[in-house]
């Protein structure tokens, strides 16, 4: 049985979740994926946990959770190289990282609450 060819659609015709494919689909290639797998990545990461080994966004709001994830702040490397390696990360957990991360590498506006529920 022949397959049906693919219906293109313009991206803004496109729902969101085929917008973040073709988002992800496009990076996956990039160049600088491959660097979080190396050892110097891993060596550098285990060293930013164990300095900081609670999130540092839950503590804003005074929430003590464990990190598990580095993230490069000051809106990510960009495939910057001597950023990727250098920094300035941030330790957090597994939900802060995905989504204020995320938002963060977005370019969107990320408002966070202090432990009395009022923005900072």
């Amino acid at each position: 049985m022949p397959t049906r060819a693919p219906t293109f659609k313009p991206a803004h015709q496109r729902t969101t979740a085929q917008r973040r494919q073709d988002f992800d689909r496009s990076r996956a290639d990039a160049p600088w994926r491959r660097w979080y797998g190396t050892a110097r990545w891993q060596k550098l990461r285990t060293h930013q946990l164990s300095l900081h080994p609670l999130c540092e966004w839950c503590l804003e709001s005074e929430i003590v959770a464990p990190a598990t994830e580095v993230h490069h702040t000051d809106g990510g490397h960009k495939g910057d190289e001597e950023k990727f390696w250098t920094g300035p990360f941030v330790s957090t957990c597994k939900p802060c990282h995905s989504s204020r991360g995320q938002r963060e590498d977005h370019g969107q506006k990320v408002v966070v609450f202090g432990a009395d529920g009022w923005p900072l």
